[in-house]
Parts: C-alpha cells; sequence; structure tokens
C-alpha cells in the first residue's frame, strides 16, 4: 500500500430528489450508507481528504458532449446538472492544484448516455464523464485524456461520444456483454476509422475475482496507458463488480477495488454504478477513498467476506488470460489496421439499433466519417426515434483539420432541412453549437 499520503478531494451528491422510482436499484441509499461509512471511519478528520460541494453544470456544458434531442432542457433535471457539475468540481481541483485527486460521488449516473440521446437508458440521461471531459479541454486545453471505466456493465455511451476520437482513450473493463446488459463491448470493437485503439473492450466473463481484475489492470490496462500516455487519468468507477451485487454476476471485493485504484492512480474517479447498497457500496467506497489518499486500506473488509466462497475458477483464469493476450495483440497491431479498415473510402458508414431501455424508446442511426489522416475526421448522424423526432447532427472534432472543417460547414448549409425536426452544428475544436 502507498505510503506517500496524497490530498484527496471528495465531493457527494446523492440527490435526494431524483430516482426512476421509490424502489429502484438506482436510488439516494446508494450514496447515504456511503456517507454514513465516511463518516463513521473519521475518513474526513484526515488532513489530506477534503470535502467539497458540487458545481452545477450548464446546458452548455451538456452541449460539448452531446446532441440532446430536442435539447438539454428536455432530457435534464436539476439533479442531472448538479451531478455532472459535481464531477466538473473534481476536475477543477485537481486541475487547478488544489487537491493531488478526487472523487466525484455522485448521482445521477451517465456511462451509458450516448452522443445523440433520444431519452434515458440504463438509468442514464447524460454522460456525466464526458461532460466533463469538454469542460477540462475547453477550460484547461487538456489535450490527451484516458477513461478506465470499472462499472460491471459495458461503458458504451462514452465509447460512442469518443468513438472517432483519438485523443480519448477509452477503456471499458466489464462482464462479457453476451451475459449482461447492455450486450456490448467486446475486443473487436476497437475505434472509428482515424481513432483505432483509442477504444479499448476488456469483456470478463462471469464470477471473476478479484485475481482477474487485477490481471487484466496489470497485463492490458496499465501497459496501455503506459504507451498512450494520457495527461490525465479519468476512473469510472462502478461498483457494481461486486459479488453482492443484485443485477450482476461477479466476485469483485471492497479490497480488490482498493487495490485497484492504487494501481491505476486515476487523478479523477467518477462514481457510477453499484447496487449492494449496505454490504458492498460503504467498504467499497471507503476503500477507494483511501487509496487515492495514500492511506491504509487494510482494515476494509465486508463483513460476510469469505474468499474461498469468490474465488474464480481455473476455467475463468484461463478466459481471461486468453482475452488479455488478445488485447495486446490488437493493440500492437493498430497503426496498420487503418488501411484494412477503409481501403480506399473517403467516409465510412455503420448503422446503428438503440434501445433506450429505461424509456422505452428505439432508436435509428446511420454515422458517417470522413477519412482523415489530420484529425479525427468530421462526423454526420442522421437519428431518427419512434417518438418521431428525426434530426441530423454534424460534429466537428476537437482538434479539426482545415478540410473536414470545410467539409462540415458545406453540409451544415445544404443539409434538406424539411426532411428533419431539428439540425445541429457542434464544434467541439471552438466551442460552438448551433441548432436549427
Amino acid at each position: 500500500m502507498s505510503a506517500s499520503p496524497k490530498k484527496t478531494g471528495l465531493i457527494f451528491f446523492p440527490a435526494f430528489d431524483w430516482a426512476i422510482s421509490p424502489n429502484h436499484p438506482e436510488r439516494e441509499e446508494r450514496l447515504l450508507y456511503t456517507q454514513d461509512q465516511v463518516f463513521e471511519e473519521g475518513l474526513l478528520d484526515f488532513d489530506n481528504i477534503i470535502e467539497y460541494k458540487p458545481g452545477i453544470a450548464t446546458y452548455a456544458d451538456v452541449n460539448r458532449a452531446h446532441i440532446c434531442v430536442p435539447n438539454p432542457q428536455h432530457l435534464t433535471t436539476h439533479s442531472h446538472l448538479i451531478s455532472a457539475g459535481g464531477a466538473i468540481t473534481a476536475a477543477r481541483k485537481v486541475l487547478q492544484g488544489e487537491v493531488d485527486n478526487a472523487f466525484a460521488l455522485v448521482r445521477p449516473p451517465g456511462h451509458h448516455s450516448m452522443l445523440v440521446a433520444h431519452g434515458a437508458r440504463g438509468f442514464c440521461n447524460i454522460n456525466i464523464e464526458a461532460v466533463m471531459i469538454e469542460y477540462i479541454r475547453h477550460t484547461f486545453g487538456v489535450k490527451k485524456i484516458a477513461v478506465v471505466d470499472t462499472d460491471c456493465h459495458h461503458g458504451d455511451g462514452t465509447q460512442d461520444i469518443y468513438w472517432n476520437d483519438p485523443d480519448v482513450l477509452c477503456i471499458s473493463m466489464h462482464q462479457d456483454g453476451r451475459t449482461l446488459y447492455p450486450g456490448t463491448g467486446f475486443v473487436e470493437d476497437f475505434g472509428g476509422p482515424n481513432a483505432l485503439g483509442a477504444t479499448i473492450n476488456i469483456p470478463l466473463p462471469p464470477k471473476t475475482s478479484d485475481e482477474g481484475f487485477l490481471f487484466a489492470l496489470e497485463q492490458a490496462i496499465l501497459p496501455i496507458l503506459d504507451e498512450f500516455q494520457p495527461d490525465i487519468i479519468i476512473n469510472s468507477a462502478g461498483q457494481d463488480n461486486h459479488y453482492s451485487d443484485p443485477i450482476t454476476n461477479m466476485n469483485f471485493s471492497a479490497r480488490g477495488y482498493a487495490l485497484l485504484n492504487e494501481k491505476l492512480a486515476p487523478d479523477i474517479a467518477v462514481l457510477e454504478g453499484g447496487y449492494s447498497i449496505e454490504r458492498a457500496l460503504p467498504y467499497i467506497n471507503a476503500g477507494i477513498i483511501l487509496a487515492m489518499a495514500g492511506l491504509d486500506y487494510s482494515f476494509i473488509r465486508e463483513p460476510d467476506y469469505n474468499y474461498d466462497r469468490i474465488r474464480q475458477s481455473a476455467e475463468v483464469t484461463r478466459l481471461i488470460e486468453e482475452e488479455v493476450k488478445n488485447i495486446l495483440l490488437l493493440w500492437k497491431k493498430r497503426k496498420n489496421l487503418k488501411k484494412q479498415v477503409t481501403g480506399s473510402a473517403s467516409y465510412i458508414r455503420r448503422e446503428k439499433n438503440i434501445y433506450y431501455d429505461t424509456d422505452s424508446i428505439m432508436e435509428k442511426q446511420t454515422e458517417t466519417v470522413r477519412v482523415c489522416d489530420d484529425c479525427g475526421g468530421l462526423v454526420m448522424i442522421d437519428s431518427a426515434a419512434d417518438t418521431g423526432k428525426r434530426v441530423f447532427a454534424v460534429i466537428l472534432p476537437n482538434a479539426c483539420c482545415p478540410e473536414c472543417r470545410k467539409n462540415g460547414e458545406m453540409f451544415f448549409d445544404r443539409v434538406n432541412a424539411s426532411q428533419y425536426n431539428h439540425i445541429y452544428f457542434q464544434d467541439r475544436q471552438r466551442d460552438v453549437f448551433i441548432v436549427k
């Protein structure tokens, strides 16, 4: 365990006034038990652990990350803006040098919310981490960012938002999508044509224990991070990999989470899922906080912890070792894959069917990306939902080249407005957002 204490910021926002339903797994008690544990353990008595109040994100902050249909006012409550504002507060405290790292223990969560958002899916309305990332880029000019998503569910929304962005590395370590919502996140999902390798998926078999998670971290995630050299590391700190979680099938422990965070050493952690409200969350969060602060977490243990009961099988170990080997082979080949993926095409198109399980909305989407050697590429999206809303979006990347800018502005001016409810122009480079 680390012998070097760090100054760690904590931001709590339980969202007392927001819940999908009174008995839904995603409810305010998720954080209330954690707050009690933090106080009972006296964590705030340490001089190097400092609590801050969350700020409030603006609709302009949301528009940097999303195309909200018809607008962010329609998709967000005050709680969503405070949750995103809590993450922004965490980022600001770190990047202004007030703390070494920070943990935003906020809800509602966000990592299932995609680039285009017609409604809520996977309990998520807007992507909290993406709103924070775009704030970081806009305010502080940070170029290279890595997001390591350790939620049990694939971080499909964050992946979608940064699929075409070579400067944001999205790594998701999750339960195999063949066995769990949202059914995505496979090794071959490796990023858009101009950002191959900037998406890394590590689907783990059910019943993976501490040793499996830590093996994937040490053998795949850390070497890839070392090579990518991000300026900042963000942990989407989902906690539903715990052995007692009621909606997943993994065997991670609170001590394992603490060790993972010590080794990963994120600059910012943002709470995602985790629904074992009494048996897991207080212990996991206390362990993560102590690990981030460089303090002893060896006494953190769940009352019902039994290593033999949750130990992974030899077959699970074999599957993880094989998968890590395949991920590293693909990562090493990433620079030579572009021609194989794009051929002689000037634009690459992909079709997506997206189901918003929380709001029962079905969306059909066509994404078109300009093949470019100089930036992440101009992105155009034609999206139609069964709500009757059809929209078109032109998105210029954060480091947009002149040719992609010229083409994007031309398409935005020429698109047939009569076919769509709204047409959006999102210019991440110049921080411009236009709706017509």
